[in-house]
C-alpha cells in the first residue's frame, strides 16, 4: 500500500495515509471526503562521508576504482 499526502478542502488539515488502490479516503480530522492529493517530495539519497569512505574501501578491496573521481585517481 502506498503512502499519499492529502490536504482537506474543508478543515485545511494536511496528513499522510496508507491507501489501497481504488479506495476513497476520508479526512483524519473532520471525516470530509473533499481531499486533494498532494505531490510528495522525493528525498535525495544520503551521501555521508562514512558511506562514501566505506564504498571506496570496498571498491579498492575488490580491485576496481569506479567510486573515485578522475582527480582522485591522479593522486
Amino acid at each position: 500500500m502506498p503512502i499519499f499526502n492529502y490536504h482537506c478542502a474543508d478543515c485545511h488539515a494536511d496528513f499522510e495515509l496508507l491507501v489501497l488502490s481504488g479506495s476513497t479516503p476520508a479526512c483524519a480530522q473532520c471525516g470530509s471526503l473533499r481531499l486533494e492529493k498532494q505531490v510528495s517530495r522525493v528525498a535525495a539519497p544520503g551521501r555521508s562521508a562514512k558511506v562514501v569512505a566505506s564504498a571506496r574501501a570496498q571498491a579498492k578491496k575488490e580491485g576496481h576504482l569506479s567510486n573515485f573521481s578522475a582527480a582522485e585517481l591522479k593522486r
